[in-house]
């Protein structure tokens, strides 16, 4: 096809899609549930509404006011413990204090083709329109910022550009001098000693990450030990429409193993895992996790769940575990079904969570936030009304299981008008005990605790002796593994 006439095409398209969006911006699928009732350890699932079209409410962001602050729980009270960054997202606090944070945003060509087709063009014609909106559009910063609060009073009084050359940066670790940063498409290792404020060297890249396009953030973990870095990569897609072969790579969490230096696939069938962090409890890897769009406002929850090693949490086929996504056309694997995973906690449809960190020592938020887990949820872009757009704790009991409705922590950033003030984006613990929370489209870091609160005691780790192994079977073997375990074939699906 000529480029005129391709240009053409282009064109048309654009003009027949924008009357349709005309229409969805009209008359938009209305959520029949709440949130709470869309939430926690049972989440009450409806039929899901297939949509041709997303159901499109974006709150565009119109800043805070000089003084203004998000609405605080009784008892806590948030200040600004720096501004005037520029879409700050994922920190990390380092042992001796300093807090490092990327400033960041999609890569420039994120996903992008040598050759695009006419619905290429599209569908980047009407994300930038709504990146625009969401007030993420522009170029990336790509830096690394380090913000130190000397003089302890709650605010950071020193802002050190460690490195500007990243490339849409996300994860942040630090282990034994190693500083870690995840790229949209690479992990990199750099030197760096504590307290240091120089600019960063050249790092040494340890793995390729496939590129950012879709969900283009790669969140990082270490372990404890710092043998193993987890990493966390989205999908390109919604639910594999453009073909399973360019997800290849994605949809799951990596492990990178050190000693090795090599990686390996840990966990999949995660559509975009953001949050990492280790529960307290049990020393198991969790994860926020953003599921599937266009099933109508009320599905499907995005959730936070345990990882252990080898989990499917079923994307694109399947969400919480026997729920069937039929718009799915490439071909689900054969015996999925019996091994997908069910989330152990929704945390409500559209939301976008984000930022994960569970309750550690020291902590300075009181009794009521005493054990459990902070999350960052950023706020929706298709579900009206709107649902996210602030920072909530969900409770864990004494075995380390998820309890009860994510309770509200900061809130106040969606105005009635439908605009929005800033997006909570990430969550971390500051040295004093304060929970630091990323405002990306404000450019402000808000600081959160309770006066007066006495640190936190540490949450003691469950332990006890391993159950025997069976070594044999007594009886009817179906009296243990059920007759559908003798299927020796099944076809795939």
């Amino acid at each position: 096809m000529s480029s005129a006439r391709s240009n053409l095409a282009f064109f048309l398209v654009v003009v027949l899609l924008l009357i349709f969006a005309a229409a969805w911006f009209i008359e938009p699928d209305v959520a029949d549930q709440t949130v709470e009732e869309l939430s926690g350890t049972e989440p009450e699932l409806g039929e899901p509404q297939e949509e041709v079209f997303p159901t499109v409410v974006i709150a565009e962001p119109v800043g805070w006011a000089e003084d203004a602050v998000p609405q605080a729980a009784q008892g806590l009270a948030v200040t600004r413990f720096a501004e005037g960054l520029d879409h700050p997202r994922v920190m990390y606090t380092l042992p001796n204090g300093d807090l490092l944070v990327t400033l960041t945003r999609s890569p420039k060509s994120a996903g992008a083709n040598d050759d695009p087709s006419i619905m290429d063009r599209i569908r980047g014609f009407i994300a930038g329109i709504l990146f625009a909106q969401a007030g993420a559009a522009g170029e990336s910063p790509n830096t690394l910022m380090l913000l130190r609060d000397g003089d302890g009073d709650g605010a950071a009084e020193e802002k050190i550009a460690l490195t500007t050359t990243l490339d849409s940066p996300s994860g942040i670790a630090w282990h034994d001098n190693k500083l870690y940063i995840a790229n949209h498409d690479e992990v990199l290792e750099f030197a760096y000693e504590l307290g240091s404020t120089g600019s960063l060297g050249e790092g040494r890249k340890l793995m390729d990450l496939p590129p950012g396009g879709g969900h283009w953030m790669r969140n990082i973990e270490l372990d404890e030990a710092g043998e193993n870095l987890y990493i966390a990569v989205g999908s390109l897609s919604n639910i594999g429409e453009q073909g399973m072969e360019i997800e290849e790579g994605r949809a799951m969490i990596w492990q990178y193993v050190f000693a090795q230096q090599s990686a390996r696939p840990f966990a999949t069938g995660l559509r975009n895992a953001n949050g990492l962090d280790w529960n307290p409890w049990s020393g198991e890897l969790w994860t926020t996790v953003n599921e599937r769009d266009m099933l109508g406002s009320d599905l499907v929850p995005d959730y936070l769940t345990n990882v252990p090693v080898g989990a499917q949490y079923g994307w694109p086929w399947i969400y919480f575990r026997d729920n069937f996504d039929r718009r799915v056309e490439h071909p689900m694997p054969a015996y999925l079904q019996d091994y997908v995973r069910r989330p152990e906690y929704a945390l409500g449809p559209h939301v976008a969570a984000l930022g994960l960190e569970f309750t550690k020592a020291g902590h300075r938020l009181g009794g009521e936030f005493g054990q459990g887990a902070m999350i960052a949820r950023h706020g929706s872009w298709n579900r009206k009304p709107p649902s996210g757009y602030d920072v909530v704790f969900v409770a864990f009991d004494e075995r380390g299981n998820p309890q009860g409705k994510p309770i509200p922590v900061l809130s106040g950033f969606l105005n009635d008008d439908g605009t929005t003030k800033g997006r909570p984006t990430w969550v971390a613990w500051a040295a004093d005990g304060a929970l630091l929370v990323t405002d990306d489209t404000a450019g402000i870091i808000w600081r959160v605790i309770a006066p007066g609160a006495e640190p936190a005691p540490p949450i003691e780790r469950l332990t006890g002796a391993s159950m025997p192994p069976r070594r044999e079977l007594r009886g009817d073997p179906r009296a243990s593994f059920g007759e559908e375990d003798y299927a020796r074939v099944q076809p795939v699906q």
